[in-house]
């Protein structure tokens, strides 16, 4: 995430992380501050204590990465790791799409 971050922020790539914490300890935003600084993570994080985000999303599984497109519809899912190479092409493609007219 911190790669595509870097690579295509310039582009028009935002990158959100959304933090649903498993244990305790992961609830309290001043530990989630110091990971994110820590792990030196740039993009913006925020905290989904209570799950809205998530499920919003109809997410069931961590890590999962969602694209969504210009005009704000879900065009990518991968859960889990791994399809890197795949994730980095759909992004391409989805920043070289047009931006709808108004």
């Amino acid at each position: 995430m911190r790669e595509w971050n870097s690579k295509y922020a310039d582009q028009g790539l935002v990158i959100i992380g959304n933090h649903y914490p498993e244990f305790n300890y992961e609830r309290d935003l001043t530990n989630v501050e110091q990971a994110v600084k820590d792990l030196e993570i740039e993009y913006p994080v925020c905290l989904d204590n209570d799950g809205a985000t998530w499920r919003a999303f109809g997410n069931r599984y961590w890590p999962t990465k969602i694209l969504i497109d210009k005009q704000g519809h879900i065009r990518y899912r991968h859960i889990g790791e791994g399809r890197y190479a795949e994730t980095e092409a759909a992004i391409q493609s989805l920043l070289a799409e047009e931006y709808p007219s108004s």
